[in-house]
């Protein structure tokens, strides 16, 4: 589509970990060659950890140039949630090795960057650059998180990465909060004003 316009470095750019209780929101960007096979990619919510975590490792060989940037937790509670994912997309974007010329987006458009861009609904579904970041983001939140459960024990990171489980809401009662945890979040203050 965008090569048809003629750009020819073109990056996709994904998010993941916008709807946990706890963690950071990770962003992102890929630029692959031109009709790179890479088989199996897809959305990285389809693909098992172990599928991801191969996929991750082809993605981080064939690829043009990559980047990944995290907004911690205690900024999204600083800057909200909606700027935390543009921030993370800002930053991937920004700390590409090669510079793109066309941005091929997630379901979003990212006006912090003046680059042409297209929001592509569903395009962690439907398109190999974005599938790749979705992989890239989701493989480091996840190594995140793993790291996080051995700073934190008792919580169950490892287990639920920060999502509102019922062993991480159980967690949490018996616990209070971590520092990874999002205060802002209106769910998490209501669960431990009970």
């Amino acid at each position: 589509m965008a090569q048809q316009l003629g750009y020819s470095v073109i990056a996709g750019v994904d998010e993941v970990g916008m709807g946990p209780l706890a963690g950071p929101a990770v962003a992102a960007a890929v630029v692959l060659p031109w009709r790179v096979k890479l088989p199996g990619l897809h959305d990285s919510k389809k693909l098992t950890a172990e599928q991801r975590r191969r996929l991750d490792r082809q993605i981080r060989r064939a690829a043009l140039a990559f980047s990944i940037c995290s907004v911690e937790a205690s900024e999204i509670d600083q800057i909200g949630l909606t700027m935390a994912r543009r921030a993370a997309m800002a930053g991937a974007v920004e700390g590409l090795a090669v510079q793109p010329e066309y941005l091929l987006i997630d379901a979003f458009d990212l006006p912090e960057s003046a680059l042409p861009q297209l929001a592509v609904i569903k395009g962690d579904a439907s398109c190999a650059s974005i599938m790749a970041a979705s992989v890239l983001a989701k493989v480091h939140r996840d190594t995140a998180m793993l790291e996080y459960d051995r700073l934190y024990p008792g919580y169950g990171f490892a287990e639920h990465k920060g999502y509102a489980t019922a062993s991480h809401r159980t967690a949490l009662v018996r616990l209070g909060p971590s520092p990874i945890h999002r205060m802002s979040w209106a769910p998490l203050r209501a669960l431990l004003a009970v």
